[in-house]
């Protein structure tokens, strides 16, 4: 499968493109408008906006985006193909809007959502998450010229937008139209960390009536991948060898060891329990607890930051924590009440918990870090701990991993024995990298 880049000035005017059909040569660039001077990124978005709407002209289009889907300057990706002079003077049609698991404001946290007309467009917003991620229908994309995909990563293999997008390619592809990803940055930065997805437990088709499909675990990679959505379409395209025409818009002045506040965005809450960046940077090494009887802090200001039960010696977990010296991380030991959590755990009431304090992110190993807070509960509480093998093993990755936890292994040796694998890994996609 080939890949092709065009040029302009800096990064301007570049596409990269992956597919059977060949790309479109590059239109003339519009003049930029004034970046704003507080910015250091300028997401996909604004770099369509800017230089790149020819890719759109004259088409009719849909947009797969949620409340992330926003430029440098907070402006919506619906209203600027749909109202923007600029769009409508490339005589850019928005047919149609698609929306995510937590739907198209991204404060939903349950299944089965249902389709909603959009106060501002008029245009109805086809819910992609029912009982789980869905592709759009091939219905609903035979009167189309193309596919505008816009949603934020959060850097976890866990992530189900991902899996959104990989389904909306395959759609894309069977309706032979092109499928356009505005870049957006991986707010925990582009370091690669933690198990691979064993391949036994990968599912990366769209989901069937006889087999549920795994927006959460579709193919074998990193805990912590490193890419961007750009480049992970990139590299789903080629490894899935999807005969689909792929656009990626890039961004501008990312690199890869920018965290989301080194680019001086603001941070939009991409899903109802990740409400900061250090939520989302410990959310890989807490993922799997979601399958265990221990809450995550689900309900509580420190989503993802925490884990707790009522059956918890907090403290003497903590201090089993606390001797290994883990680097970059403390832990504490105290008392939080999930409020109402959407995920039912001990709803209302007061529990023991240890809290995990990020001291030094760029020296914290989130693999580790929940390696080793699952290694000291199960040593503390052989008996009180549950956990869902077959859930924990699609999220953390490996089940030897969990075996060996449980089994009072040692997790960095656990977690050591994993490095070749994610080394190897990180060799075989490089090529699909944009960013330094």
């Amino acid at each position: 499968m080939s890949h092709q880049a065009w040029n302009g000035v800096g990064m301007k005017g570049l596409w990269l493109c992956v597919g059977l059909l060949a790309c479109a040569p590059r239109p003339r660039a519009q003049e930029p408008r004034p970046a704003r001077r507080d910015v250091a990124v300028a997401p996909g978005l604004t770099v369509l906006m800017e230089d790149s709407l020819a890719l759109l002209a004259g088409k009719r289009i849909a947009v797969i985006t949620n409340q992330t889907g926003v430029d440098a300057e907070g402006r919506s990706v619906v209203d600027l193909l749909h109202r923007d002079p600029r769009a409508r003077a490339a005589n850019i049609t928005v047919v149609r809007l698609f929306s995510p698991e937590h739907g198209i404001r991204g404060v939903a946290d349950r299944p089965d959502l249902p389709d909603e007309i959009d106060r501002a467009t008029g245009l109805t917003v086809h819910s992609l998450y029912t009982r789980e991620t869905i592709p759009p229908p091939d219905s609903l994309l035979r009167d189309l010229d193309a596919v505008v995909f816009d949603l934020q990563d959060i850097g976890t293999r866990t992530w189900t937008y991902v899996g959104v997008m990989v389904y909306a390619m395959r759609a894309a592809a069977r309706a032979g139209i092109p499928f356009v990803v505005l870049d957006r940055p991986n707010p925990i930065s582009g370091r690669v960390e933690g198990p691979l997805l064993d391949a036994a437990l990968a599912n990366p088709e769209d989901p069937t009536p006889e087999r549920r499909g795994r927006a959460y675990a579709l193919y074998p990679a990193p805990l912590r991948h490193g890419m961007t959505m750009g480049e992970l379409a990139r590299w789903f395209a080629a490894e899935l060898a999807m005969p689909v025409t792929l656009h990626v818009v890039p961004m501008r002045g990312w690199r890869r060891s920018m965290y989301w506040d080194d680019t001086k965005l603001p941070w939009i809450v991409p899903s109802p329990a990740m409400v900061t960046l250090t939520s989302a940077t410990l959310y890989p090494a807490l993922v799997a607890f979601e399958r265990s009887n221990l809450s995550v802090g689900r309900g509580t200001d420190l989503p993802f930051q925490r884990v707790g039960a009522p059956w918890l010696d907090a403290q003497q977990v903590v201090d089993s924590l606390n001797t290994r010296g883990l680097s970059g991380v403390r832990f504490e030991a105290e008392r939080f009440t999930p409020r109402n959590p959407t995920d039912a755990k001990y709803g209302n009431r007061a529990i023991p918990g240890v809290r995990i304090v990020l001291v030094d992110r760029d020296r914290a190993q989130m693999a580790r870090v929940g390696a080793a807070v699952l290694w000291a509960i199960a040593k503390v509480h052989p008996d009180s701990l549950e956990v869902n093998a077959r859930g924990w093993d699609e999220r953390f990755g490996m089940p030897s991993v969990r075996e060996g936890l449980l089994g009072r292994g040692d997790p960095d040796e656990l977690i050591d024995a994993q490095l070749p694998s994610v080394v190897a890994w990180q060799q075989a996609t490089r090529q699909y990298l944009i960013y330094r």
